[in-house]
């Protein structure tokens, strides 16, 4: 049904919109203006409400299984949202007045694309608990046995949820497998040869630094680039966009661009005509690319504090390797340029401790661990020595591009200000994909891991990782080598960003109906977005975030209530977010089953 109507033209989608709801487009038909619509609906929306949960409801109601309606009501809720004035003051639309005009064939309604109307058909489907979620279920047959019956057929269905799951980890690859290996060897040997490198230089990260990748013709040299990754490199180039990959990362692409297992790797270094033309054009506008209003949370230069108990410090603002999607891409700079200020850190350092509130700090960047042992142990022991600090955290991606960082000497670094019960050192990475897992990485997770010190992963959640399934292999694999999945972020709404944001609703749908299928222990990363100037919020209860509006073009605009608003009077913060209906088309042209995605519409 959902690949029918994602072919359909917007006629065919406006005249499926009335025969899912007959009655909301009477009452808009038969209004005399916007103002008695509102009433209307809000009339017709409180007696369906009602009805939901009446004994004496009549047979639609009450043949409806509890699910369907409970799905009722959210839809309900969030329609009620969409129409309210407050909300169409505050995004500057009204999805009602449109709905109007398109009831009364009036000439504006064919100005809205097919995401509105898919999302208003799906809304006008689970009002009616018709959205067909539940159509093909039936209660599971050990709730109606006990004892050893009910066990056996309790553990056929939980096989059958396993087998699912199963049959799609066995679509991805990770890093570990033998065949990519070899592959991946064989680059590594061909990157060598280009490079003219021993086996002794591919194992020193000074050599990966010294031979960082960060022009096309070298890039040209060692992978096939398709002409749309050329385009996007040339116009990163025409604009002094900088991107920068470590040898060793290059050797994780396929070489010969087949696309089969390695577009989330390309993905996340090579820069998109789309991204370039973005941040230049935020940059014209004015926009410093800050999204998260870092500068209006950073009381000295270096440190950035959105929480009560921890902060963090930027000693270094440059990576190996640059990701595309960067939070901090507004104050990434070229390897060459970045600079570690002993003074700034100095200046910084102190500030944490003449705050005894500050038990924890999270050095990040730029990766620090790009620096030196020398600046790393000079860091280090500064802040080892606030007594009240009880944990340094250290975030990192060296872990994935850059493995051969992790020797033995930095490791004894990290040991000598790791002190259980004292104070905690832990390593925070970035993972985005299962094939990043291999070998090499591997080995540097267990030299850290010998030391006793604890890894933990936080994944941005991009389309390039969101196909059914692709993350819970990633926390799979995680967990089996020592690394504790820990957060996973929606996408940063910088604009610039387009290419990789996934909407919210698919984070949810991933969270509950696939995640939910692993141990535990596994599945231990909370869904967050990030709210500018203050932080995480949880992406579960609806207490935390609500849709207000839908777009002309599909999108949604949620309002996010943020963690320090049951402190404080803290403003709600509106997000934009992308169409449901662009994602699951460009699902469809990637060859996916949207059909697996069905139920994406009712996470709200």
């Amino acid at each position: 049904m959902l690949i029918e109507l994602l072919e359909y033209d917007k006629t065919k989608l406006m005249e499926t919109l009335w025969e899912c709801d007959p009655e909301i487009h009477g009452l808009l038909k038969s209004s005399n203006d916007l103002h008695e619509a509102r009433n209307n609906l809000f009339d017709y929306l409180n007696n369906m409400e009602r009805h939901l949960f009446n004994i004496y409801s009549d047979k639609h109601f009450k043949d409806a299984n509890i699910l369907e309606r409970n799905n009722a009501k959210e839809c309900i809720r969030v329609f009620k949202n969409i129409i309210r004035t407050e909300n169409e003051e505050i995004t500057n639309y009204s999805a009602l007045n449109s709905l109007y005009r398109a009831a009364k064939k009036k000439a504006k309604s064919y100005t809205l694309n097919e995401g509105f109307f898919l999302e208003m058909i799906f809304l006008f489907k689970g009002i009616n608990c018709d959205s067909r979620l539940y159509k093909e279920k039936e209660a599971p047959l050990f709730l109606r046995l006990s004892g050893h019956e009910a066990a056996v057929e309790r553990t056929k269905t939980l096989d059958n949820y396993a087998s699912g799951m199963e049959l799609y980890f066995r679509q991805y690859k990770t890093g570990l497998d033998d065949d990519l290996i070899r592959e991946r060897s064989r680059n590594k040997e061909f990157i060598q040869e280009i490079l003219h490198a021993s086996e002794s230089d591919w194992d020193d990260y000074r050599w990966h630094i010294e031979n960082i990748i960060s022009d096309i013709d070298s890039l040209k040299k060692i992978v096939k680039l398709s002409d749309e990754e050329l385009r996007g490199l040339e116009t990163a180039k025409e604009h002094n966009i900088p991107f920068q990959i470590t040898p060793y990362y290059l050797s994780l692409f396929d070489s010969n661009n087949k696309g089969i297992y390695d577009r989330a790797i390309r993905a996340q270094v090579l820069p998109s005509v789309n991204y370039c033309l973005n941040y230049v054009r935020g940059l014209e506008f004015g926009s410093t690319l800050d999204f998260m209003d870092e500068k209006s949370t950073s009381p000295i230069k270096g440190i950035t504090r959105r929480y009560p108990q921890i902060l963090i410090l930027k000693p270094f603002d440059s990576c190996p390797q640059i990701c595309v999607y960067c939070q901090r891409n507004w104050e990434i700079t070229d390897i060459k340029y970045a600079v570690f200020s002993e003074e700034t850190m100095g200046n910084a350092i102190k500030w944490i401790r003449d705050n005894p509130h500050i038990t924890e700090v999270l050095i990040t960047g730029g990766d620090p661990l790009t620096l030196d042992n020398t600046n790393i142990d000079w860091l280090l022991s500064r802040i080892s020595d606030i007594e009240h600090v009880e944990r340094i955290r250290i975030g990192t991606r060296i872990i994935v591009t850059m493995p051969q960082r992790i020797t033995g000497e930095l490791v004894e670094i990290f040991s000598k200000y790791h002190e259980l019960g004292v104070r905690e050192l832990c390593i925070v990475t970035h993972f985005e994909h299962p094939t990043e897992l291999t070998p090499d990485s591997l080995e540097a997770i267990k030299r850290i891991k010998k030391a006793g010190i604890n890894l933990y992963n936080q994944q941005v959640f991009t389309y390039y990782n969101s196909k059914k399934y692709e993350s819970c292999l990633l926390r799979k694999v995680l967990k089996k080598s020592g690394i504790d999945p820990y957060y996973t972020f929606n996408t940063k709404g910088k604009d610039e960003t387009i290419d990789y944001r996934v909407p919210i609703a698919r984070i949810e749908q991933k969270r509950k109906e696939e995640a939910r299928l692993l141990p535990g222990i596994e599945r231990t990363d909370e869904p967050v977005f990030n709210v500018p100037r203050l932080g995480k919020t949880h992406l579960r209860a609806r207490q935390d975030h609500e849709v207000i509006m839908i777009l002309e073009d599909g999108r949604r605009v949620y309002r996010f209530y943020p963690w320090e608003s049951r402190y404080a009077l803290v403003e709600p913060y509106n997000y934009t977010d992308v169409a449901i209906y662009d994602y699951l088309r460009r699902l469809k042209g990637d060859n996916e089953n949207v059909e697996d995605y069905a139920s994406i519409w009712y996470y709200f």
